[in-house]
């Protein structure tokens, strides 16, 4: 998916928000290709909060994409990430290790 949404590279998490506009634009879902017109109920994506690569895109492509675990968002994006070991963790080892070499 990430080559059809955004060229070559594929976003870690998205940004979404409820959209609306009231100027004359059609836009085109990057989700199913089909139009946009602007002033219709849509949703903003922007890969990895970058404002310069937003796209508009149906609210139930999204909806779909998010059911599916394409669209990831940053704070589920985070969760996932591995997570450095604690100070305590790290004391422990440092602590476990000293009493290994001394012996």
């Amino acid at each position: 998916m990430g080559t059809s949404l955004m060229g070559d590279t594929h976003p870690a998490w998205w940004s979404i928000r409820r959209a609306h506009n009231l100027k004359a634009a059609t836009y085109r879902c990057p989700l199913c290709g089909h139009h946009l017109p602007a002033v219709s109920e849509h949703m903003l994506i922007v890969p990895e909060g970058d404002t310069q690569r937003r796209r508009h895109a149906h609210t139930a492509c999204v909806l779909a994409a998010r059911k599916s675990g394409s669209l990831p968002t940053r704070d589920e994006w985070l969760k996932s990430q591995p997570h450095p070991p604690s100070v305590w963790r790290r004391v422990r080892t440092k602590l476990w290790r000293a009493n290994s070499d001394s012996a």
